[in-house]
């Protein structure tokens, strides 16, 4: 099998180093456009969770965590229901080393991308996926420090990355990112830890919501079409809940520059 180059997304802080790199990226592909140049979040706590989730996906196979999904059977159940075309860019935000992406593929969806701030966790899926793996796009970089084209995506989807964001800064930036990415009248699946699930994960606290607990953090932009739970069950034989939001992106103002 060939191996396939992951993408990386890095903030540079050099000018001319910057200029390069925004020049050079947007020719790879065109979903990308230069790094925000203002600080959010420090490199060092995004550091600092990159080699958390490396280790962790380095250190164990894919089925040894506690979200593993053989299939991701809500995540692509919602997805068919938005009723978008085969042709709809989808990203999978903090997909790694899912499944959804092999399900969205064998549904014929063909225009995908999977997006995690671990590398191993991407080639995990591209061994998994084989020839297949050349049909997707794999972004190496943080959700709050995104770098997409505006009003590029169709789908956003993301299970179990938000319940990871413990402030409200983090949570600001990461709606702030789907607003600028999310076309509107766009399609946001977000799925964390129920109000009555888990309080941590791999070892680190996480935020546990209602339904209409995701929705009130993206706020008015978002039109709520629906909510769903699910008792996950892990490949310990525990159960984990989890409620899934699905919303409309509506507004096409307001958004930051």
């Amino acid at each position: 099998m060939t191996e396939i180059p992951l993408l990386f997304v890095e903030k540079l802080t050099n000018n001319a180093l910057l200029a390069s790199f925004s020049a050079s990226i947007s020719e790879i592909h065109p979903i990308f456009l230069s790094p925000p140049t203002r600080e959010k979040v420090s490199i060092g706590e995004v550091m600092s969770l990159k080699t958390h989730w490396e280790d962790v996906y380095t250190n164990k196979s894919a089925d040894e965590v506690s979200w593993f999904q053989p299939h991701a059977e809500k995540s692509l159940s919602i997805i068919e229901r938005l009723n978008v075309p085969k042709s709809a860019h989808i990203i999978d935000v903090g997909g790694g080393a899912s499944h959804l992406v092999d399900d969205l593929l064998d549904n014929n969806y063909n225009n995908l991308s999977v997006l995690d701030i671990s590398a191993a966790a991407l080639k995990t899926a591209q061994r998994r996926l084989g020839d297949k793996a050349t049909n997707v796009r794999w972004l190496v970089e943080d959700v709050t420090q995104l770098s997409l084209q505006k009003h590029s995506i169709d789908v956003w989807h993301d299970r179990a990355v938000f319940h990871f964001l413990n402030t409200e800064l983090e949570r600001q930036q990461y709606v702030e990112n789907v607003l600028k990415i999310v076309k509107p009248g766009g399609y946001v699946v977000v799925s964390t830890f129920a109000e009555d699930g888990p309080k941590e994960c791999s070892g680190l606290p996480v935020q546990r919501y209602s339904a209409e607990g995701i929705h009130d953090e993206f706020g008015s932009p978002f039109e709520m079409l629906g909510h769903e739970s699910e008792a996950h069950k892990t490949p310990f034989g525990t159960e984990q809940k989890f409620v899934y939001c699905y919303c409309r992106r509506v507004a096409a103002n307001q958004e930051p520059e």
